[in-house]
């Protein structure tokens, strides 16, 4: 089940700008809420995007925002888990269609902490990117 959050609530990717946290209005919200008509305008708002997504429960936003030829048929957010945060830890464009966004992800499910480190890649295609496929690294044991 989706969650839906206020204008100006705190954005779940935790993007800030002059060192406060942006409302999920003017941060995130606008590309979830009107995926048809407001692209993220590059591969590290959408890699946000769709941690919000996540957060949220909004199973439409991740799939839409998945390249076709590598979405599973299944996707969906598991709402028993408790994101805690994200840290984007770069973002580079290989050209003006291809981009990698490196980013940590940290959440709790059944009480056990589990940290997630990606290089994710991104296809930018009839101006709107999308997320293509990512090197995962989720260690055994992992620790907040």
């Amino acid at each position: 089940m989706a969650t839906q959050l206020q204008a100006s609530a705190p954005c779940p990717c935790g993007r800030t700008a002059a060192k406060k946290l942006l409302g999920y209005g003017n941060c995130c919200g606008r590309y979830l809420d009107d995926f048809a008509n407001t692209p993220a305008p590059d591969a590290e708002s959408l890699m946000r995007s769709r941690y919000s997504a996540f957060v949220l429960g909004r199973d439409d936003y991740l799939r839409a925002s998945w390249h076709a030829s590598t979405c599973p048929p299944d996707v969906a957010a598991d709402v028993s888990t408790q994101w805690l945060g994200l840290e984007v830890r770069g973002h580079q464009l290989q050209d003006t269609d291809h981009a990698t966004v490196e980013f940590v992800a940290r959440y709790r499910i059944n009480g056990r902490a589990v940290r997630i480190h990606e290089l994710s890649r991104f296809v930018r295609e009839q101006g709107r990117w999308y997320y293509l496929d990512g090197e995962l690294e989720l260690p055994q044991n992992s620790k907040i």
